[in-house]
């Protein structure tokens, strides 16, 4: 499950961190894809709006603001909730698909985390039963 970019290769959390601080990147971003999910979860604003802040606590970063949670979408398709939260070093977006019971998480921030940990807690949290995900540096 652990796929990484094309300027990243193959790396674990720490030989990120490790090229994260000493390489000279600008920043990190993790894409996260989960399914199968919670239905529960993945429908309920104050349930995604504690993921925002207990996932900032995870990885160490300071939130700027409250998390912004709004369900919409015409199409069945897409319709669902989306997330945005500002961190001090970027940013944490979502969007939750009810139709299919996924969802889609990037972390973006200028500051190191570990990505694979940072995956597995997301779908931890929401229950997923499969996740993937893919990190790369931002140069």
């Amino acid at each position: 499950m652990n796929s990484m970019g094309p300027n990243s290769g193959k790396m674990n959390d720490d030989e990120i961190i490790e090229r994260f601080k000493k390489g000279g990147e600008w920043g990190l971003l993790t894409s996260v894809d989960l399914r199968d999910c919670d239905p529960r979860k993945i429908r309920s604003k104050e349930q995604i709006s504690k993921f925002a802040v207990d996932l900032c606590e995870f990885i160490k970063m300071k939130r700027f603001g409250e998390p912004i949670v709004v369900r919409f979408g015409d199409d069945p398709r897409v319709q669902g909730y989306s997330l945005a939260q500002l961190i001090e070093t970027s940013l944490v977006s979502g969007h939750f698909a009810e139709d299919t019971n996924r969802a889609f998480i990037d972390i973006f921030s200028c500051k190191e985390y570990p990505p694979k940990k940072a995956a597995d807690f997301c779908a931890k949290y929401f229950g997923a039963k499969d996740m993937k995900f893919t990190a790369i540096f931002r140069t």
